[in-house]
């Protein structure tokens, strides 16, 4: 009896009709995942950021599935922020909106036209937060690199603080970042500035770039070479 030949089939993701039943209209919040590099080659430094797409912040960090998280904070008030969100949530913490917004008061006082970098231990986890200097109402790109510049050097050479995990700078209601122009940047900026900083972390999207497709996204960046050659005029 002949073998039947090998043919390879698509691959499945659902039990069922379900790979039928969830096929995305123009509805809905969704997201187009291109791959990007060889899924078999495996560097041994860390030499890339993870964009973390779909997944969901506040429950990654009360499951511990990070030791540090990278945030801003700024000296008037935190109560819209992530960190304070984070502080109250934890249940060995005792930071909340108060503690913490008096925290960076004190060193915004000292400080106030510096970048710096305030460490605040939540039991488990880690917090590093970018304060926005006093005088400013946003952050800049400028302050952006310099605070990447120094988690840099805090992070890299310490694997007792890895996995480590930052917010995007985007879509924020009390710390907005801001570009030259006064506008928001390109979540690629971001990229591009943390990146030549020296940050190999992970990175979280604001939840609004949830909604990007039909425009195809990458999970690690840098990205790839095609996306420049197409920006150029080629393929």
């Amino acid at each position: 009896m002949n073998a039947k030949p090998h043919t390879e089939t698509r691959p499945r993701i659902y039990n069922g009709d379900g790979d039928v039943l969830m096929e995305a209209d123009r509805q809905a919040n969704r997201l187009v995942i291109l791959p990007s590099g060889d899924p078999r080659s495996a560097p041994t430094k860390r030499s890339r950021i993870r964009i973390q797409w779909g997944q969901f912040l506040l429950a990654d960090m009360m499951t511990r599935r990070y030791r540090t998280l990278i945030c801003s904070v700024n000296s008037v008030d935190n109560s819209h922020g992530i960190i304070s969100a984070i502080g109250e949530m934890l249940p060995a913490s005792q930071w909340d909106n108060e503690n913490i917004t008096t925290y960076a008061r004190g060193y915004a006082e000292l400080s106030p036209d510096k970048v710096l970098i305030l460490k605040y231990d939540m039991d488990d986890l880690n917090v590093f937060a970018l304060l926005r200097p006093k005088n400013q109402d946003t952050f800049t790109m400028t302050d952006l690199r310099v605070g990447f510049e120094k988690i840099a050097e805090m992070i890299e050479t310490r694997w007792d603080r890895m996995p480590c995990a930052s917010v995007s700078f985007l879509g924020a209601k009390s710390n907005r970042l801001i570009d030259e122009e006064g506008n928001e940047p390109s979540f690629e900026t971001v990229l591009t500035t943390i990146y030549d900083a020296g940050y190999r972390g992970d990175i979280y999207p604001s939840v609004r770039m949830w909604e990007l497709a039909p425009t195809g996204v990458f999970a690690t960046y840098p990205f790839p070479d095609s996306l420049k050659i197409m920006r150029s005029g080629g393929y």
